[in-house]
């Protein structure tokens, strides 16, 4: 397996330096509008600047910020939700409609309204974000809940358990596996609600950065934007995958 591994990963590596060996050669040559698709050494160079004076920490900050809340949030409500969705069953037959409107709506749609209901400000972007997460956290950790199998929850009611314990011994302990699962998902749910957020509102963050780069035509900080977008997000992924193994194999060992 480690032998697969290295391979992958050498490939991987491989894919990388040849597109943007090419884009660089793309580039300088100009196959490609230079102004428009930049090149990878004047990204790179736009980047070290930007770090070097620190213009760019204040808004890579700010994002970061927004986004790690919006993630935190949004899996809390979610799963909370859920659980009072599986708790009431009258609330969940109730609510099973709004649900999938709410869940088909396009959220940008919805980042206007929360800008005049809560101003512009950290306050309503993460809102914008919250309302990317909560839902689909809602209705994956719900149904997980619902699926779990019926044997056991006769065993255990059959053992005198009242409704608390059985949420606490058998569906809470059998949906831990795809409440972790969600965790993944929400990281690019909710930088895709925070960027969202910045465009329409914000005058700090790499949302902001983007839109300013268009808007003077300097679509080297746009790409570089992009790329620092990547970069954390890739690594706030890795940490939730880390988190992730390890509290699936302590679950796995219990």
């Amino acid at each position: 397996m480690s032998r697969i591994s290295a391979g992958v990963g050498t490939t991987q590596l491989l894919l990388l330096l040849l597109f943007l060996s090419f884009w660089e050669a793309a580039g300088r040559q100009r196959w490609i509008d230079p102004l428009l698709f930049s090149y990878p050494t004047k990204i790179f160079h736009q980047l070290y600047t930007t770090m070097a004076d620190g213009s760019i920490w204040p808004h890579v900050a700010m994002t970061v910020v927004e986004t790690v809340t919006g993630f935190a949030l949004g899996t809390v409500i979610g799963t909370a939700i859920a659980a009072a969705l599986w708790w009431f069953p009258f609330l969940s037959r109730v609510m099973d409609p709004y649900l999938v409107v709410l869940n088909s709506m396009p959220k940008v749609a919805l980042g206007p309204i929360f800008i005049v209901l809560l101003g512009p400000g950290l306050m309503s972007i993460v809102t914008i974000s919250l309302s990317v997460t909560v839902i689909i956290t809602t209705i994956n950790i719900y149904n997980r809940f619902r699926e779990i199998d019926s044997g056991y929850i006769k065993v255990v009611r059959l053992l005198g358990a009242s409704k608390p314990q059985l949420f606490r011994l058998v569906i809470l302990p059998g949906s831990f596996p795809v409440i972790i699962s969600t965790l993944k998902v929400n990281v690019g749910l909710s930088w895709v609600g925070v960027i969202v957020g910045e465009f329409l509102v914000a005058k700090l963050g790499l949302g902001y950065l983007i839109i300013y780069g268009f808007q003077v035509f300097n679509f080297t900080l746009v790409l570089s934007s992009l790329v620092v977008i990547g970069v954390v997000a890739t690594m706030m992924y890795q940490l939730v995958a880390a988190l992730e193994r390890k509290l699936t194999q302590g679950w796995r060992e219990r």
